[in-house]
């Protein structure tokens, strides 16, 4: 997903706006487009990776990242291979963390829980299982190739 045209599309209709205004204030309109636009750049990242956290709340095997392309954002389905077991019949939870999280993440995750008829606490766990399951160990060494 190519982010270049939508700022650009913004900065046309600023300039639109500017055209039926006095010069002096045409100028001023032309350059806060120009200083907006590393920040409108960041605004539509954080609409894109929202959007990914959606889909990803509403799909059972896998999720949706949001990986940097050349500045550019791209959507990425990751599959879930690796399930988590259920903890055991008489499996006895011994930690007690308290978590804070924001009023709509909290929603979420009821929202998550309810559709896969578990408590909130059991989707937490599954979640933060299945979170560390795909991830791998790093050795602390990069390898690897790149390109310029």
């Amino acid at each position: 997903m190519q982010i270049g045209p939508y700022v650009e599309a913004l900065q046309h209709d600023l300039a639109n706006v500017a055209a039926v205004s006095d010069p002096e204030a045409a100028e001023t309109i032309r350059r806060v487009a120009a200083a907006l636009e590393s920040s409108v750049r960041l605004r539509f990242l954080h609409a894109v990776t929202e959007a990914a956290n959606e889909l990803t709340s509403q799909l059972p095997n896998g999720h949706v990242e949001v990986r940097l392309q050349g500045g550019d954002p791209a959507l990425v389905f990751v599959e879930e291979t690796a399930a988590v077991a259920p903890p055991e019949e008489g499996f006895a939870l011994t930690a007690r963390i308290t978590l804070r999280l924001p009023e709509t993440l909290k929603a979420s995750v009821e929202a998550a829980a309810a559709r896969e008829g578990v408590s909130v606490n059991s989707w937490l766990i599954h979640a933060i299982g299945r979170h560390l399951e795909m991830r791998p160990r790093r050795s602390g060494r990069l390898t690897g190739f790149a390109r310029s």
